[in-house]
């Protein structure tokens, strides 16, 4: 499932765009044969009769013509960023002097072809430091730039797709390499790269399995909660409760003890909860 960035989510649908109906394209040629007939002096009085060999085209027709018209919308939406994927989402991103990385998904690439767009001013935008940031590497999950009060120093947090969030040695120096070239750096400006996962934060939850969930089953939940988090857990998300327990409450769980974290865990705008340790414990079977 696609994840548009905020500047493209709420936009409508392009009017080029056909609203198309199998049903409304079969009524119309149905129209126009009984037209025909009529304007023959033939009096056409089958028309509802499935074996009909004129019924049968028709159904045909009208199916092509919706394909056709169907392919018709799919390249008109080629042409808008908010729709584009794969080489026509290349194609829009070169003309942003966009490249995609590699393994890089559609949704990232999107979101920094919106970025460079928005940060084409070579001022030391915040759009045009994380642009250069995302397109550093494609192990840059997301990076929030600020500064603190009066400092001038940029300060660039980044978060990491790793499993932990956590940004190692190499990725934060790829990152400031990236920041500190004569091409990208304004002259004035004082940029301080870290990483933006900084604290892991244990999970540990009391599991009761359904009575025929397979042994299985843990390992599943577990597996799960760790796509979800790389998923959902970006910069500034704050860590709650209720959001563990639904990921937790899958296929064959029927109850969830959460033991820690013990309350909600506020994130700052500009780092991310790292996943620590995870501690699945089997309670037994209930219905």
């Amino acid at each position: 499932m696609s994840t548009l960035p905020p500047e493209l989510a709420n936009l409508p649908a392009p009017s080029l765009v056909e609203t198309i109906s199998y049903e409304a394209r079969l009524a119309v040629l149905r129209t126009r044969l009984v037209e025909i007939f009529t304007a023959a002096g033939i009096d056409y009085d089958v028309q509802d009769l499935e074996t009909d060999p004129a019924q049968i085209l028709l159904q045909v027709s009208a199916y092509q013509d919706v394909l056709l018209r169907q392919r018709v919308n799919e390249a008109i939406k080629s042409w808008f960023l908010a729709y584009a994927t794969g080489g026509d989402l290349d194609a829009l991103a070169q003309f942003y002097d966009v490249v995609r990385l590699a393994s890089e998904t559609d949704d990232a690439l999107r979101r920094r072809v919106v970025l460079a767009i928005q940060g084409r001013s070579t001022g030391g935008t915040k759009a045009r430091y994380r642009s250069i940031a995302l397109a550093a590497d494609v192990r840059v999950a997301d990076v929030a730039v600020y500064t603190v009060g009066r400092d001038p120093t940029i300060n660039v947090a980044v978060f990491s797709t790793s499993a932990s969030g956590v940004a190692d040695a190499g990725l934060v120096a790829k990152v400031d390499a990236a920041l500190q070239a004569p091409d990208a750096r304004m002259v004035n400006d004082k940029i301080v790269v870290a990483s933006a996962a900084q604290q892991a934060i244990a999970i540990s939850a009391n599991i009761w399995l359904l009575p025929q969930a397979p042994e299985s089953t843990l390992a599943a939940v577990e597996a799960y909660l760790r796509a979800a988090w790389s998923r959902d857990m970006l910069l500034g998300r704050d860590l709650t409760r209720s959001w563990l327990i639904a990921q937790l409450q899958r296929d064959g769980v029927h109850r969830v003890e959460l033991v820690a974290p013990a309350a909600d865990i506020a994130i700052p705008f500009n780092q991310a909860g790292a996943l620590g340790a995870v501690s699945l414990v089997l309670q037994g079977r209930e219905y």
